[in-house]
């Protein structure tokens, strides 16, 4: 071909082949907003339908005057109170990382501090819960004045005044990091709290705290376990109310063991992201999410909810929203 031809053909070549990466590029774009919308909406609709369920248990804890004047189920509802945050902030930085969106150091900070506030809750309360069971089948006679409304409120501000010292204690370990040497306060990576542990101090702290958390509240609860069981074969104790007590012991281990796998959702992420590709370690991450995230921290309301003689009429009474249904018979 002449000069011309040549040149004409060479452009030809040129523009298709841009055309065809544009192409590609647009097409790898759809389909990576169409994952991540599909993603967002399968992890969500039940996110909200669990909170949806957890409000409702919490205002039928409200509601009525029995629920209100019992101490076991004051524990519950803080336990509730406790896991319904950890579940709202969860899925926020869920949101957060799906549409790929980075805070800053201090809004991230923030938020993930009521998260860590909420997930030391939650082990505490348990062990307290176990330890008024206990008390209820072992010492039947001191129960009554052991276990009394105003002791149980003031455990109840007392776990959370822990929880917030424990927390202040990580905002000071955090302050340590010299954030005035950096560029600017805008992370690099997505929000959460395996990423607010910056530097050693915190990272030890933090994994010494838990460990700690939760073996003492492994502890207390297995030793209430061994003492109901203990207390169970004498011939003085009521055998059904230390068989029920029981069941509600091996459930609050059940619990204890959900409420840590949150706690290593962040250190199980490390190896999995060192083992697999990008790609795949992105799916992963949204699947361990509703496996680990999600799901254990919704299963509280369902348990007692459906397990509790007394919880249940009310709370799926209000989950139907209050609507009877009248049956009119029909005329032959």
């Amino acid at each position: 071909p002449t000069g011309l031809e040549g040149l004409i053909i060479a452009q030809f070549l040129c523009s298709m082949l841009y055309g065809s990466r544009a192409n590609v590029s647009v097409e790898l774009q759809y389909q990576d907003l169409l994952e991540r919308v599909i993603t967002f909406t399968l992890c969500t609709i039940p996110a909200c339908v669990f909170l949806f369920i957890n409000g409702t248990m919490l205002f039928t804890l409200r509601s009525k005057s029995v629920f209100c004047d019992t101490c076991r189920y004051i524990l519950l509802c803080n336990l509730l109170f406790a896991d319904t945050i950890q579940l709202l902030v969860s899925q926020v930085l869920f949101f957060l990382a799906v549409c790929r969106i980075t805070l800053t150091y201090p809004v991230c900070g923030t938020i993930t501090r009521v998260a860590t506030i909420a997930n030391v809750i939650s082990p505490l309360t348990l062990l307290v819960m176990s330890l008024e069971r206990f008390i209820a089948v072992c010492y039947p006679l001191r129960h009554a004045t052991i276990i009394t409304i105003n002791n149980t409120r003031m455990a109840i501000i007392s776990l959370w005044a822990f929880s917030s010292l424990h927390n202040l204690v990580c905002v000071v370990l955090l302050l340590d990091f010299p954030f005035e040497n950096l560029e600017t306060l805008q992370m690099k990576n997505f929000c959460s709290d395996l990423a607010m542990l910056l530097g050693p101090r915190s990272k030890d702290y933090n994994q010494g705290f838990t460990i700690f958390l939760f073996l003492s509240s492994g502890v207390v609860i297995i030793s209430s376990y061994l003492g109901v069981i203990k207390a169970a074969r004498l011939a003085s104790t009521d055998k059904s109310s230390a068989l029920k007590a029981r069941n509600t012991l091996l459930l609050h281990l059940v619990q204890l063991c959900l409420s840590l796998s949150s706690t290593i959702f962040n250190p199980l992420l490390l190896p999995i992201l060192k083992a697999v590709s990008r790609e795949v370690f992105v799916r992963l991450h949204k699947f361990l999410y509703v496996l680990i995230i999600l799901f254990p921290t919704c299963l509280s309301s369902l348990i007692y909810g459906l397990r509790d003689q007394t919880i249940r009429p009310v709370l799926l009474h209000n989950l139907g929203c209050r609507i009877h249904v009248k049956v009119v018979p029909s005329k032959s």
